[in-house]
Protein backbone atom coordinates (compact mmCIF):
# COMPACT_ATOMS: atom_id res chain seq x y z
CA UNK A 1 0.00 0.00 0.00
CA UNK A 2 1.55 3.32 -1.00
CA UNK A 3 1.81 6.45 1.09
CA UNK A 4 -1.17 8.73 0.55
CA UNK A 5 -1.10 12.48 0.06
CA UNK A 6 -2.92 14.41 2.77
CA UNK A 7 -5.75 16.75 1.84
CA UNK A 8 -7.83 18.24 4.65
CA UNK A 9 -10.61 19.04 2.16
CA UNK A 10 -10.97 15.34 1.22
CA UNK A 11 -11.77 14.24 4.76
CA UNK A 12 -15.12 14.53 6.53
CA UNK A 13 -15.57 16.85 9.49
CA UNK A 14 -18.13 15.20 11.77
CA UNK A 15 -19.96 17.50 14.19
CA UNK A 16 -23.41 15.93 14.61
CA UNK A 17 -24.76 12.54 15.63
CA UNK A 18 -26.44 11.72 12.31
CA UNK A 19 -23.23 12.29 10.34
CA UNK A 20 -21.26 10.34 12.93
CA UNK A 21 -23.61 7.37 12.67
CA UNK A 22 -23.29 7.34 8.88
CA UNK A 23 -19.50 7.62 8.98
CA UNK A 24 -19.14 4.87 11.59
CA UNK A 25 -21.42 2.61 9.54
CA UNK A 26 -19.00 3.02 6.63
CA UNK A 27 -15.95 2.49 8.84
CA UNK A 28 -17.44 -0.74 10.21
CA UNK A 29 -17.41 -2.18 6.69
CA UNK A 30 -13.62 -1.94 6.58
CA UNK A 31 -11.15 -4.68 7.50
CA UNK A 32 -9.29 -2.26 9.78
CA UNK A 33 -9.58 1.33 10.98
CA UNK A 34 -6.70 3.53 12.14
CA UNK A 35 -7.70 5.68 15.12
CA UNK A 36 -6.09 8.44 17.17
CA UNK A 37 -7.21 11.22 19.50
CA UNK A 38 -6.20 14.70 20.54
CA UNK A 39 -6.88 15.60 24.14
CA UNK A 40 -5.86 17.96 26.93
CA UNK A 41 -5.44 17.23 30.63
CA UNK A 42 -3.11 19.89 32.01
CA UNK A 43 -5.81 21.48 34.18
CA UNK A 44 -8.15 18.51 34.74
CA UNK A 45 -8.12 15.04 36.30
CA UNK A 46 -10.05 13.44 33.47
CA UNK A 47 -8.61 14.01 29.98
CA UNK A 48 -10.70 16.38 27.84
CA UNK A 49 -11.30 14.62 24.53
CA UNK A 50 -10.99 17.29 21.85
CA UNK A 51 -10.75 15.41 18.55
CA UNK A 52 -11.05 11.87 17.19
CA UNK A 53 -9.30 10.90 13.95
CA UNK A 54 -10.22 7.75 12.03
CA UNK A 55 -9.27 6.38 8.63
CA UNK A 56 -9.81 3.21 6.64
CA UNK A 57 -8.86 2.44 3.04
CA UNK A 58 -11.66 4.56 1.57
CA UNK A 59 -12.56 7.04 4.29
CA UNK A 60 -10.93 9.71 6.45
CA UNK A 61 -12.85 11.50 9.20
CA UNK A 62 -12.24 13.99 11.97
CA UNK A 63 -14.86 13.73 14.70
CA UNK A 64 -15.55 16.74 16.92
CA UNK A 65 -16.52 15.42 20.38
CA UNK A 66 -16.90 19.02 21.57
CA UNK A 67 -19.72 19.71 19.11
CA UNK A 68 -22.98 20.68 20.80
CA UNK A 69 -25.26 17.72 21.59
CA UNK A 70 -23.18 15.15 19.65
CA UNK A 71 -23.74 11.59 20.87
CA UNK A 72 -20.63 9.41 20.52
CA UNK A 73 -22.56 6.12 20.79
CA UNK A 74 -21.92 5.19 17.11
CA UNK A 75 -18.19 5.57 17.72
CA UNK A 76 -18.32 3.44 20.87
CA UNK A 77 -20.13 0.79 18.80
CA UNK A 78 -17.33 0.91 16.21
CA UNK A 79 -14.73 0.36 18.93
CA UNK A 80 -16.69 -2.62 20.25
CA UNK A 81 -17.17 -4.26 16.83
CA UNK A 82 -15.14 -7.49 16.90
CA UNK A 83 -15.22 -7.70 13.10
CA UNK A 84 -13.08 -4.58 12.65
CA UNK A 85 -9.40 -4.41 13.56
CA UNK A 86 -8.63 -1.18 15.44
CA UNK A 87 -5.13 0.21 14.84
CA UNK A 88 -3.49 2.71 17.21
CA UNK A 89 -0.01 3.94 18.07
CA UNK A 90 0.91 4.01 21.79
CA UNK A 91 -2.74 3.67 22.72
CA UNK A 92 -2.84 3.49 26.53
CA UNK A 93 -3.99 7.10 27.01
CA UNK A 94 -6.52 6.78 24.19
CA UNK A 95 -7.94 3.66 25.81
CA UNK A 96 -8.08 5.37 29.19
CA UNK A 97 -10.26 8.09 27.66
CA UNK A 98 -12.55 5.63 25.88
CA UNK A 99 -12.90 3.48 29.00
CA UNK A 100 -14.07 6.36 31.18
CA UNK A 101 -16.13 8.23 28.60
CA UNK A 102 -17.69 5.28 26.81
CA UNK A 103 -18.92 3.27 29.75
CA UNK A 104 -15.92 0.93 30.10
CA UNK A 105 -15.60 0.36 26.35
CA UNK A 106 -12.24 -1.06 25.22
CA UNK A 107 -11.38 -1.44 21.50
CA UNK A 108 -11.05 -5.03 20.38
CA UNK A 109 -9.42 -6.51 18.39
CA UNK A 110 -6.53 -4.12 18.91
CA UNK A 111 -3.23 -3.54 17.08
CA UNK A 112 -0.74 -1.08 18.60
CA UNK A 113 1.91 -0.09 16.06
CA UNK A 114 4.39 0.90 18.78
CA UNK A 115 4.14 -2.55 20.37
CA UNK A 116 4.33 -4.23 16.95
CA UNK A 117 7.46 -2.21 16.17
CA UNK A 118 8.93 -3.44 19.44
CA UNK A 119 8.21 -7.04 18.51
CA UNK A 120 10.01 -6.75 15.16
CA UNK A 121 13.06 -5.07 16.68
CA UNK A 122 12.47 -1.39 15.90
CA UNK A 123 12.84 -0.26 19.52
CA UNK A 124 10.84 -0.66 22.71
CA UNK A 125 9.08 2.72 22.56
CA UNK A 126 9.61 4.17 19.09
CA UNK A 127 7.76 7.43 18.43
CA UNK A 128 5.15 7.72 15.69
CA UNK A 129 7.16 10.16 13.58
CA UNK A 130 10.29 7.98 13.81
CA UNK A 131 8.28 4.92 12.81
CA UNK A 132 6.79 6.76 9.82
CA UNK A 133 10.27 7.87 8.81
CA UNK A 134 11.71 4.36 9.19
CA UNK A 135 9.03 2.42 7.30
CA UNK A 136 7.48 5.00 4.96
CA UNK A 137 10.44 7.32 4.33
CA UNK A 138 8.37 10.39 5.21
CA UNK A 139 9.06 13.24 7.65
CA UNK A 140 5.99 14.47 9.51
CA UNK A 141 5.23 18.14 10.01
CA UNK A 142 5.49 18.85 13.76
CA UNK A 143 4.33 22.46 13.53
CA UNK A 144 0.94 21.88 15.18
CA UNK A 145 2.15 19.58 17.95
CA UNK A 146 1.34 22.09 20.70
CA UNK A 147 -2.08 23.08 19.38
CA UNK A 148 -4.86 23.91 21.82
CA UNK A 149 -7.21 21.28 20.41
CA UNK A 150 -10.16 22.58 22.41
CA UNK A 151 -10.37 25.78 20.33
CA UNK A 152 -12.66 26.08 17.33
CA UNK A 153 -12.47 26.42 14.43
CA UNK A 154 -9.38 24.37 13.61
CA UNK A 155 -7.28 25.58 10.70
CA UNK A 156 -6.53 23.48 7.62
CA UNK A 157 -2.96 23.13 8.91
CA UNK A 158 -4.20 21.73 12.21
CA UNK A 159 -6.59 19.36 10.46
CA UNK A 160 -3.79 18.15 8.17
CA UNK A 161 -1.55 17.52 11.15
CA UNK A 162 -4.29 15.61 12.97
CA UNK A 163 -5.23 13.63 9.88
CA UNK A 164 -1.64 12.47 9.38
CA UNK A 165 -1.86 10.62 12.69
CA UNK A 166 -4.20 8.10 11.08
CA UNK A 167 -3.53 8.23 7.33
CA UNK A 168 0.11 7.24 7.76
CA UNK A 169 -0.90 4.78 10.48
CA UNK A 170 -3.20 3.22 7.90
CA UNK A 171 -0.13 2.67 5.70
CA UNK A 172 2.05 1.40 8.54
CA UNK A 173 -0.35 -1.32 9.60
CA UNK A 174 0.03 -3.76 6.67
CA UNK A 175 3.80 -3.33 6.68
CA UNK A 176 4.07 -4.08 10.39
CA UNK A 177 1.66 -7.00 10.13
CA UNK A 178 3.78 -8.50 7.33
CA UNK A 179 6.96 -7.99 9.36
CA UNK A 180 5.39 -9.69 12.38
CA UNK A 181 4.39 -12.66 10.27
CA UNK A 182 7.86 -12.91 8.77
CA UNK A 183 9.58 -13.13 12.16
CA UNK A 184 6.74 -15.24 13.63
CA UNK A 185 6.06 -12.90 16.53
CA UNK A 186 2.32 -12.45 16.27
CA UNK A 187 2.08 -14.13 19.69
CA UNK A 188 4.29 -11.42 21.21
CA UNK A 189 1.86 -8.77 20.06
CA UNK A 190 -1.16 -10.80 21.20
CA UNK A 191 0.24 -11.12 24.74
CA UNK A 192 0.93 -7.40 24.99
CA UNK A 193 -2.53 -6.55 23.62
CA UNK A 194 -4.11 -8.77 26.28
CA UNK A 195 -2.41 -6.65 28.93
CA UNK A 196 -3.34 -3.34 27.30
CA UNK A 197 -7.00 -4.33 26.91
CA UNK A 198 -7.39 -5.59 30.48
CA UNK A 199 -10.08 -3.39 32.10
CA UNK A 200 -8.15 -3.46 35.38
CA UNK A 201 -5.50 -1.30 33.69
CA UNK A 202 -7.94 1.61 33.47
CA UNK A 203 -10.00 1.24 36.63
CA UNK A 204 -9.32 3.97 39.19
CA UNK A 205 -10.38 3.05 42.70
CA UNK A 206 -9.72 5.84 45.25
CA UNK A 207 -9.08 3.29 48.00
CA UNK A 208 -6.02 2.11 46.05
CA UNK A 209 -4.54 5.57 45.52
CA UNK A 210 -1.96 5.03 48.30
CA UNK A 211 -0.23 2.46 46.07
CA UNK A 212 1.04 5.31 43.87
CA UNK A 213 3.12 6.64 46.76
CA UNK A 214 6.46 5.63 48.23
CA UNK A 215 6.10 4.27 51.73
CA UNK A 216 8.35 6.14 54.16
CA UNK A 217 7.10 4.24 57.22
CA UNK A 218 5.26 0.98 57.84
CA UNK A 219 3.68 1.61 61.24
CA UNK A 220 -0.09 0.98 61.29
CA UNK A 221 -0.96 4.55 62.32
CA UNK A 222 1.14 6.10 59.56
CA UNK A 223 -0.07 3.69 56.89
CA UNK A 224 -3.73 4.12 57.87
CA UNK A 225 -3.43 7.91 57.79
CA UNK A 226 -1.59 7.89 54.46
CA UNK A 227 -4.18 5.60 52.90
CA UNK A 228 -7.00 7.82 54.17
CA UNK A 229 -5.35 11.01 52.90
CA UNK A 230 -4.58 9.52 49.48
CA UNK A 231 -8.13 8.19 49.13
CA UNK A 232 -9.54 11.61 50.08
CA UNK A 233 -7.34 13.37 47.52
CA UNK A 234 -8.30 10.90 44.78
CA UNK A 235 -12.01 11.36 45.41
CA UNK A 236 -11.64 15.13 45.45
CA UNK A 237 -9.62 15.10 42.22
CA UNK A 238 -12.09 12.87 40.42
CA UNK A 239 -15.20 14.63 41.70
CA UNK A 240 -13.88 18.15 41.10
CA UNK A 241 -12.02 17.12 37.90
CA UNK A 242 -8.76 18.64 39.06
CA UNK A 243 -5.17 17.32 38.89
CA UNK A 244 -4.17 15.54 42.09
CA UNK A 245 -1.39 18.00 42.87
CA UNK A 246 -3.85 20.89 42.72
CA UNK A 247 -5.77 19.29 45.56
CA UNK A 248 -2.61 18.67 47.59
CA UNK A 249 0.91 17.63 46.61
CA UNK A 250 2.43 14.27 47.51
CA UNK A 251 4.57 15.87 50.20
CA UNK A 252 1.35 17.19 51.72
CA UNK A 253 -0.01 13.66 51.95
CA UNK A 254 3.08 12.59 53.85
CA UNK A 255 2.57 15.49 56.27
CA UNK A 256 -1.05 14.44 56.75
CA UNK A 257 0.10 10.87 57.37
CA UNK A 258 2.55 12.07 60.01
CA UNK A 259 0.08 14.39 61.76
CA UNK A 260 -3.09 12.29 61.25
CA UNK A 261 -5.36 15.27 62.08
CA UNK A 262 -8.80 14.36 63.38
CA UNK A 263 -10.07 17.90 63.95
CA UNK A 264 -10.21 21.07 61.90
CA UNK A 265 -8.05 22.82 64.50
CA UNK A 266 -5.32 20.21 64.06
CA UNK A 267 -5.58 20.59 60.30
CA UNK A 268 -5.25 24.37 60.57
CA UNK A 269 -1.71 24.17 61.90
CA UNK A 270 -0.23 22.12 59.07
CA UNK A 271 2.07 23.66 56.47
CA UNK A 272 0.69 21.39 53.77
CA UNK A 273 -2.69 23.10 53.63
CA UNK A 274 -3.32 26.70 52.51
CA UNK A 275 -4.57 29.37 54.88
CA UNK A 276 -8.28 29.09 55.46
CA UNK A 277 -8.50 25.53 54.09
CA UNK A 278 -9.91 24.28 57.39
CA UNK A 279 -13.10 26.25 56.69
CA UNK A 280 -13.81 24.45 53.41
CA UNK A 281 -16.04 21.49 52.55
CA UNK A 282 -13.05 19.45 51.29
CA UNK A 283 -11.41 19.94 54.70
CA UNK A 284 -14.54 18.65 56.42
CA UNK A 285 -14.52 15.58 54.17
CA UNK A 286 -10.85 14.98 54.94
CA UNK A 287 -11.38 15.18 58.69
CA UNK A 288 -14.40 12.86 58.49
CA UNK A 289 -12.24 10.35 56.62
CA UNK A 290 -9.40 10.68 59.13
CA UNK A 291 -11.69 10.32 62.15
CA UNK A 292 -13.18 7.13 60.77
CA UNK A 293 -9.81 5.57 60.01
CA UNK A 294 -7.85 6.70 63.05
CA UNK A 295 -10.51 5.33 65.40
CA UNK A 296 -9.02 1.92 64.58
CA UNK A 297 -5.85 2.40 62.49
CA UNK A 298 -4.76 -1.24 62.64
CA UNK A 299 -8.01 -2.29 60.98
CA UNK A 300 -7.57 0.25 58.17
CA UNK A 301 -3.83 0.08 57.57
CA UNK A 302 -2.93 -1.74 54.34
CA UNK A 303 -1.05 -4.97 54.81
CA UNK A 304 2.52 -4.56 53.63
CA UNK A 305 4.56 -7.68 52.98
CA UNK A 306 8.16 -7.23 54.02
CA UNK A 307 10.56 -8.23 51.25
CA UNK A 308 12.50 -11.35 51.94
CA UNK A 309 16.19 -10.73 52.59
CA UNK A 310 18.35 -11.35 49.55
CA UNK A 311 20.42 -14.54 49.63
CA UNK A 312 24.10 -14.01 50.42
CA UNK A 313 26.50 -13.51 47.51
CA UNK A 314 23.66 -12.69 45.12
CA UNK A 315 25.65 -9.98 43.34
CA UNK A 316 27.59 -12.30 40.99
CA UNK A 317 24.34 -14.07 40.01
CA UNK A 318 22.77 -10.74 39.04
CA UNK A 319 25.83 -9.82 36.99
CA UNK A 320 25.72 -13.18 35.21
CA UNK A 321 22.04 -12.68 34.40
CA UNK A 322 22.79 -9.21 33.02
CA UNK A 323 25.30 -10.70 30.59
CA UNK A 324 22.88 -13.43 29.57
CA UNK A 325 20.11 -10.85 29.08
CA UNK A 326 22.32 -8.97 26.63
CA UNK A 327 23.02 -12.23 24.79
CA UNK A 328 19.29 -12.98 24.51
CA UNK A 329 18.44 -9.42 23.45
CA UNK A 330 21.07 -9.40 20.70
CA UNK A 331 19.89 -12.79 19.47
CA UNK A 332 16.27 -11.62 19.29
CA UNK A 333 17.12 -8.17 17.95
CA UNK A 334 15.21 -6.29 20.67
CA UNK A 335 16.15 -3.91 23.46
CA UNK A 336 17.30 -5.71 26.62
CA UNK A 337 15.04 -3.67 28.91
CA UNK A 338 12.05 -4.86 26.90
CA UNK A 339 12.73 -8.40 28.11
CA UNK A 340 13.73 -7.64 31.70
CA UNK A 341 14.80 -4.78 33.94
CA UNK A 342 17.60 -4.80 36.51
CA UNK A 343 15.06 -5.09 39.39
CA UNK A 344 13.59 -8.09 37.54
CA UNK A 345 17.02 -9.70 37.39
CA UNK A 346 17.58 -9.06 41.10
CA UNK A 347 14.28 -10.78 41.92
CA UNK A 348 15.10 -13.66 39.57
CA UNK A 349 18.53 -14.10 41.14
CA UNK A 350 16.88 -14.43 44.55
CA UNK A 351 13.84 -16.53 43.58
CA UNK A 352 13.24 -18.99 40.73
CA UNK A 353 9.50 -18.36 41.07
CA UNK A 354 9.69 -14.57 41.13
CA UNK A 355 6.53 -12.80 39.95
CA UNK A 356 8.14 -10.92 37.05
CA UNK A 357 7.29 -10.49 33.39
CA UNK A 358 10.56 -12.17 32.37
CA UNK A 359 9.17 -15.49 33.62
CA UNK A 360 5.89 -15.20 31.71
CA UNK A 361 4.74 -15.59 28.12
CA UNK A 362 7.10 -14.85 25.27
CA UNK A 363 9.70 -13.34 27.62
CA UNK A 364 10.02 -16.68 29.41
CA UNK A 365 10.50 -18.41 26.05
CA UNK A 366 13.28 -16.11 24.84
CA UNK A 367 15.01 -15.50 28.19
CA UNK A 368 13.39 -16.67 31.41
CA UNK A 369 13.52 -20.43 30.95
CA UNK A 370 17.18 -20.44 29.93
CA UNK A 371 17.99 -17.95 32.70
CA UNK A 372 16.68 -20.51 35.19
CA UNK A 373 18.76 -23.22 33.50
CA UNK A 374 21.79 -20.95 33.77
CA UNK A 375 21.15 -20.62 37.52
CA UNK A 376 20.85 -24.39 37.84
CA UNK A 377 24.17 -24.94 36.07
CA UNK A 378 22.61 -26.53 32.99
CA UNK A 379 23.90 -23.72 30.76
CA UNK A 380 27.17 -21.82 30.77
CA UNK A 381 28.35 -18.57 29.21
CA UNK A 382 31.30 -18.99 26.90
CA UNK A 383 33.42 -16.30 25.24
CA UNK A 384 34.29 -17.42 21.72
CA UNK A 385 35.64 -15.28 18.86
CA UNK A 386 34.81 -12.13 20.76
CA UNK A 387 31.18 -13.10 21.38
CA UNK A 388 29.45 -14.43 24.47
CA UNK A 389 27.41 -17.55 23.81
CA UNK A 390 25.21 -19.74 26.00
CA UNK A 391 26.19 -23.40 25.73
CA UNK A 392 24.73 -26.63 27.10
CA UNK A 393 26.58 -28.39 29.91
CA UNK A 394 26.54 -32.16 29.92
Amino acid sequence: MGVRALNPHAMEWIADTESLAAACADLRKAEFVAIDTEFMRETTFWPQLCLIQAACAEKEVLIDPLAENIDLSPFWALLSDDAVQKVFHACRQDLEIFFHMGGSVIPRPLFDSQVAAMAVGLGDSISYDNLVRALLGTNLDKGSRFTDWSRRPLSDKQKTYALADVTYLRDLYPKLREMLTKVKRESWLAEEMDLITDPATYEMHPENAWKRLKLRKTTPNWLAALKAAAEWREREAQTRNMPRNRIIKDDGLYELAHAAPTSLDELKGLRAVPKGFERSRPAERLITQMQSVMADPKAHAPKIEKPRPAPPNIGPVVEMLKVFLKVAAEREGVAARLIATVPDLEKLAADDAADIAALKGWRRSVFGEDALRLKRGELALLLENGRVEAVELE
